[in-house]
């Protein structure tokens, strides 16, 4: 026997023993390979369409997250201007108050000042008067210290009053 020349028996029976090795793949090892090939192959497809999806759920969010964070900004900024137009209005009104306030104490002050200036007048009215009673009182003493000139003056009087009652 020949290493390069098998016999005829060796090939029939390497022959069939292929065959029934064959066979036995055929029938059971290679749909069992080729069933877990098509699983893993449906696994990778159906991780690749999961991907997929994650990744259009994730660009979804994305977009979501944009639109609520211009939202909010926007939020933000009418509540801002809100604020800042009530602290606008307390301002304004803050102010108001405080003109309106100062113009009563103003007008308070006013007819205090008046009233105070009426009872000072009233005041020196009657001390002027008072003063001119007692410089009027003096000099009558004075000039009138004899009777001579207290009877020219009673004349002088009664001359006035006569002139004065006479219609001319």
């Amino acid at each position: 026997m020949s290493l390069v020349t098998p016999d005829f028996g060796l090939l029939f029976w390497m022959t069939l023993i292929f065959a029934i090795v064959f066979f036995v793949l055929a029938k059971w090892g290679f749909p069992a390979i080729t069933g877990m090939v098509d699983k893993r192959s449906e696994r990778i497809n159906e991780s690749i369409a999961k991907a997929k999806e994650a990744e259009k759920m994730l660009a979804e969010m994305a977009e979501r997250q944009a639109a609520m964070l211009e939202e909010t900004r926007a939020e933000q900024g009418r509540i801002l201007r809100e604020a800042a137009q009530a602290r606008d209005a307390m301002v304004g009104q803050a102010k108001q108050q405080a003109q309106d306030e100062a113009a009563k104490i103003l007008d308070h002050a006013r007819t205090q000042i008046a009233a105070e200036k009426e009872t000072a007048l009233k005041e020196i009215r009657c001390q002027v008067a008072a003063l001119s009673v007692d410089v009027a009182e003096k000099i009558l003493r004075d000039k009138l210290s004899d009777t001579k000139t207290q009877v020219d003056l009673v004349t002088r009087m009664m001359d006035e009053i006569e002139r004065t009652d006479t219609p001319s």
